[in-house]
Parts: C-alpha cells; sequence; structure tokens
C-alpha cells in the first residue's frame, strides 16, 4: 500500500477527563476503603495516559502498530488512540533548502560555481515516512543531482564569436532556468511525496581558475561592442557633415580633400582622447 490514509482518532480532551478519573478515583477508592483492588483502575488510567498525541498547526503523525501502517493524523488539536500505537512526526511546513555552491561543467565545458534554492513540503506523509530512509537527505541529495544535471544543459553565456548562439542561457535565462530547474527537482522527490514550491539558481559564476579570462573576455566584448556603434555614429556624422556642406555650397572638396576631412573626423569622432585643434590661417592646402 502506497497511499496515503488519513484518520481522526477519538477526542483526546474527552478521554484526558476519564483517565483522570481512573488515575485519582483509584487513588481515592482505595484509601477510603482500604481495598487495594480499585488501584487496577489508577494501572488503567496511567496506562490511558500514553494513548494521547497532540499534533500542532502544519504538522502530522504518522501512525504505526507493530510495523503496520494505520494511518495519518493531519488534523492539529489533542487525541486519543491505542497507547500500543507508535507515533512518527512529519511537518508540513514549507521547508527552505540552500544548497551549497558546486563545481560542475556547463554545457560548453567550463568550470562554474553554482547553488540552489529550493521551497519545498511534504504532502504524501506516508511516502515521504517509507517509501525513502531518510526524506529530508533524500532532498539534498537529488537537488545537488538535479543541479549538476541542469548545468551540463545549457552554456553559462551565449558567446557569438566562437559560433555558440544558445537561445537559453544559465545567466541571461533566468525564468527558463528556473522553471527547468523546478521540474527537474520535482521528477526526482515525487517518490518521497514531496512538493516543489520554487526552485531557482541562487549563485552562479565562473570557478576560480577562469574566472579573470573570463572577466577579460567579457569586457573586451563589451569594448568591441561599444566601438561598433561609435563607428556607426561616426560615419553617419561625417556623410551628414558632406552633404551639409555640399548642399549649402558652402566649400568645394575634390577626392582629395574630401578624403583628409573624412579622416581627420573619424580620428576625432572615435579617439580616445580630445582632439588638440589646430588653426590653420592659410589656405586649405597650406
Amino acid at each position: 500500500m502506497n497511499n496515503e490514509k488519513i484518520i481522526k482518532p477519538a477526542n483526546g480532551y474527552l478521554m484526558l477527563t476519564i483517565a483522570l478519573l481512573l488515575f485519582f478515583g483509584g487513588i481515592a477508592m482505595a484509601i477510603r476503603q482500604e481495598n487495594s483492588t480499585h488501584l487496577i483502575a489508577t494501572l488503567i488510567g496511567f496506562i490511558t495516559f500514553f494513548g494521547f498525541i497532540l499534533v500542532n498547526p502544519n504538522s502530522s503523525k504518522v501512525i504505526l502498530l507493530f510495523g503496520k501502517y494505520v494511518g495519518t493524523i493531519k488534523t492539529n488539536g489533542l487525541f486519543w488512540a491505542n497507547p500500543l500505537y507508535k507515533k512518527k512526526t512529519i511537518s508540513l511546513r514549507a521547508s527552505n533548502f540552500d544548497s551549497e555552491r558546486l563545481k560542475v561543467n556547463d554545457k560548453l565545458g567550463n568550470p562554474i560555481m553554482i547553488s540552489t534554492i529550493l521551497v519545498w513540503r511534504v504532502t504524501n506523509t506516508h511516502k515521504a515516512a517509507f517509501d525513502v530512509d531518510n526524506y529530508e537527505n533524500f532532498v539534498r541529495v537529488q537537488t545537488d543531482a538535479a543541479v549538476r544535471k541542469l548545468a551540463s544543459m545549457y552554456p553559462y553565456d551565449n558567446f557569438a564569436d566562437e559560433g555558440h548562439t544558445e537561445d537559453i542561457t544559465l545567466r541571461s535565462s533566468v525564468n527558463e532556468v528556473s522553471e527547468a530547474l523546478e521540474k527537474e527537482i520535482e521528477e526526482r522527490l515525487a517518490i518521497a511525496g514531496i512538493e516543489v514550491l520554487e526552485a531557482r539558481i541562487g549563485y552562479l559564476a565562473y570557478a576560480q581558475e577562469i574566472a579573470s579570462a573570463m572577466l577579460k573576455r567579457q569586457q573586451a566584448t563589451a569594448i568591441v561592442a561599444a566601438r561598433h556603434k561609435i563607428v556607426e555614429g561616426a560615419v553617419s556624422m561625417v556623410e551628414m557633415a558632406l552633404t551639409e556642406l555640399n548642399k549649402k555650397n558652402i566649400v568645394e572638396l575634390d577626392d582629395e580633400r574630401k578624403a583628409a576631412m573624412v579622416s581627420n573626423l573619424m580620428v576625432i569622432l572615435c579617439g580616445d582622447k580630445e582632439a588638440s585643434p589646430v588653426l590653420n590661417t592659410g589656405t586649405l592646402s597650406h
């Protein structure tokens, strides 16, 4: 039997009253009538105390009788059941798990450091109690395995210069990666009757041995992209300048002078440092 069975034992407050009456009533009658036979009621009342079960909010009690599963109590309150029952407490609260930082290889083989944050809770107490040895340790081990598998499925970043144009990457596709991680972990934890409420990457970085090189690579990529934009803007500005000069007949330039003007403007617009102007008081040729 792999199905959870919900039970609700007898009212604990009523049984508490009966147990107290039996315990103290037996003592009182034995003293009053000087007959030790009444102590049997006291013994019964004492044994009755072992049958009380207290269930806190968002908690449960798994009940066993000589190794046989009887059922699970999920309603909070005070109950009474067979004193021979064995009770095992399983929390139904949502729990957080922050995994350790694991060193794995991404899809491109780059070593990265990654960890995950998992929010989970038990939904099937029978599976959590009997289908796995320790469900809390099971969550930790399976989460680490799922993170390792996920990291190998996607690249850390998208490097278009090497022909790697993946749509989903670990760094930029946060929502897609979180959904894939949550699905992977949920499939692994289903055997333990555990529901995954949220799963997301908590830490992501290149491993220490390549972190410096990858940082320089990212900076170089950013510089190249910025230069590309600067050149595009400079070409547009030079084209506009030549067009306006020609349109308004301010000055006539031959091909050689146009080339010199284009060269000077490109140097000024694309240079890292500000240009130092030189005042020419002669002609355009001198």
